[in-house]
């Protein structure tokens, strides 16, 4: 069997959607003939945890850990906030406090291209040793966040003839928030000057959609491949049966202020001032952790009656709780890249087989493959009446579901699709 080293900053027990990748890559590699040598730290900072995933991980995967040390519980001593975790406070919405804007500066140009930076040279120095006493194939580096891909470019520079992919989950230098960074023109160009770098020292680049990879082409000129996000079929034998005594319109997974859909807010105010009976007939759920700025639409506008917030749930709990639901609701950051985002969640709503309303452009990537899929609809971020329409349609179970093609996002599929990469 061959070796393929991955190199992750996520993995069980750490829950959320930056897991979800390649944990279901190693589950199934071994299948076609590759075993996953997984390197993660033994101390992460991550607030989500979801100790359910554990399953996945295959037994004849190799599971190394070493110590990490991360300046995050400084930023939490300066802000006082030590219960909330600190790479997702950085850009919570809401008023930002004079500590939370420094906090920012000096996360954006002195830790790049991220606060995990101080692993890199550890890793390097440790996977060095691992691999001169135990042979591998191949490396793959994925991220966010992107010092991984440093801790590969380091070992490529030992082990120049072992294939290196660099996986891009997100963009590096055109990912959302990176405006948000306060970046002086110095540390944007080193961050340009690393991911530069990276993209050109690897043997393959990969990313999560077509839009994304063709930036990368255009600012790099050089080939990126695409491998989606999928599902698991294992994930979806035991759904719920659509609960009929409600219309539910669920979001699983966390939103930031970005992703807050002000247009489904003012859509259902409009609705209830035209029939207030709709209250009673319509129930909009967010599993998972929110934003400030959502519960502040919600008030705004008077949904409290029909909002219901869950608090992160395992994933396999969320996926039950989310079949209940007559749709489910799939939000695109309205950020520059938004062309190109594919939430991993649309492929587990096509799994679910329930219509998805999705909140974007019509021309983005997600766009296109609900379109494929007859699997929903898409509703620009200012078409309210749209957005009306779709809502009294659901509530009067008129809203069909053909939804198709979906085989090709099983997580099976895309790990043949991944082991023709390594073996290239």
């Amino acid at each position: 069997m061959k070796k393929v080293l991955i190199i992750t900053y996520y993995w069980p027990p750490s829950g959320g959607a930056g897991v979800q990748r390649w944990l279901k890559f190693a589950k199934y590699l071994p299948q076609l003939g590759w075993q996953p040598i997984i390197y993660t730290p033994e101390n992460p900072d991550f607030s989500l945890q979801d100790a359910s995933l554990q399953k996945d991980i295959p037994k004849e995967a190799i599971v190394l850990k070493t110590k990490i040390w991360e300046p995050y519980h400084l930023y939490k001593w300066f802000s006082g906030k030590k219960s909330e975790n600190a790479n997702a406070g950085f850009f919570a919405g809401g008023k930002k406090s004079w500590k939370k804007k420094l906090s920012v500066f000096i996360r954006g140009n002195f830790f790049i291209p991220d606060p995990r930076v101080f692993w890199v040279k550890p890793s390097v120095k440790y996977l060095k040793k691992y691999i001169e006493e135990n042979a591998i194939d191949a490396i793959v580096s994925t991220g966010p966040p992107h010092s991984m891909h440093l801790i590969a470019l380091g070992l490529k520079k030992h082990f120049p003839n072992i294939k290196w992919i660099a996986d891009f989950r997100d963009p590096w230098t055109d990912i959302d928030f990176y405006h948000e960074l306060q970046l002086t023109s110095w540390a944007d160009k080193k961050h340009k000057r690393l991911e530069k770098k990276v993209i050109e020292s690897a043997d393959e680049v990969l990313t999560v959609s077509q839009n994304w990879a063709n930036d990368f082409e255009k600012n790099h000129s050089r080939d990126v491949k695409v491998i989606t996000n999928g599902y698991d079929e294992d994930d979806f034998k035991n759904l719920f049966e659509i609960d009929s005594s409600k219309t539910i319109i669920t979001h699983i997974g966390s939103i930031n202020k970005d992703r807050n859909p002000h247009v489904l807010w003012k859509a259902i105010n409009e609705l209830i001032k035209e029939d207030g009976e709709i209250k009673n007939k319509l129930c909009i759920q967010f599993i998972g952790n929110i934003d400030l700025s959502v519960n502040e639409s919600v008030n705004k506008y008077d949904l409290k009656d029909v909002f219901k917030h869950i608090p992160y749930l395992p994933h396999e709990l969320a996926i039950e709780e989310a079949s209940k639901s007559s749709a489910l609701l799939l939000l695109v950051n309205n950020t520059p890249n938004l062309m190109g985002i594919i939430p991993g969640k649309l492929f587990e709503y096509l799994a679910m087989k329930r219509n998805i309303i999705n909140i974007g452009p019509k021309q983005g990537n997600s766009a296109q493959i609900i379109l494929q899929c007859n699997a929903g609809t898409t509703i620009e971020f200012d078409d309210i009446e749209t957005m009306k329409h779709s809502i009294m349609l659901l509530i009067k179970r008129e809203l069909p579901l053909n939804s198709t093609s979906r085989e090709q996002f099983t997580r099976k599929n895309l790990t043949k699709q991944l082991v023709q990469l390594l073996e290239k």
